[in-house]
């Protein structure tokens, strides 16, 4: 199988994603009947998320957490939702895709998905705690 190449390939396998996706039970409600998501709309902004992501090309230029906490605010999204999401991109990349860039397309969906989840809950993006000082400790 080919790796992920360009824009063409992320085009295709973002599509390939949400039409699974729209007919899953535990997800696609919260695509078709909550956010009413357009898949020809979506599409080339979803490109560009992935196009930024795995190729820096610097196109997506969205707040996706402000996207997403809308939609949290009105169907809330649990670890479940973001797993099963995951679950399905990490299948679908894998039946059209191997190599760096699509082993790099499931770590990132990974991070990204674990990264939302905590923002949406009001905790810092990054599972790394901030390091502080202990009071009255002594600073060099």
């Amino acid at each position: 199988m080919p790796d992920i190449r360009d824009r063409d390939d992320i085009l295709v396998l973002v599509r390939t994603f949400y039409e699974t996706a729209f007919q899953d039970p535990m997800i696609g409600p919260i695509f078709t009947e909550v956010a009413h998501m357009d898949l020809e709309h979506h599409l080339p902004i979803m490109g560009d998320f992935w196009e930024s992501v795995l190729f820096q090309s610097g196109g997506y230029r969205r707040d996706a957490l402000a996207l997403h906490s809308a939609v949290n605010a009105k169907q809330p999204l649990t670890a479940e939702h973001f797993d099963r999401w995951l679950q399905l991109w990490t299948e679908t990349v894998d039946r059209r895709h191997e190599g760096p860039v699509a082993d790099a397309a499931k770590t990132q969906a990974e991070r990204i998905g674990l990264s939302m989840q905590r923002r949406l809950h009001g905790l810092s993006g990054s599972l790394l705690d901030t390091i502080s000082i202990r009071p009255g400790a002594a600073t060099a």
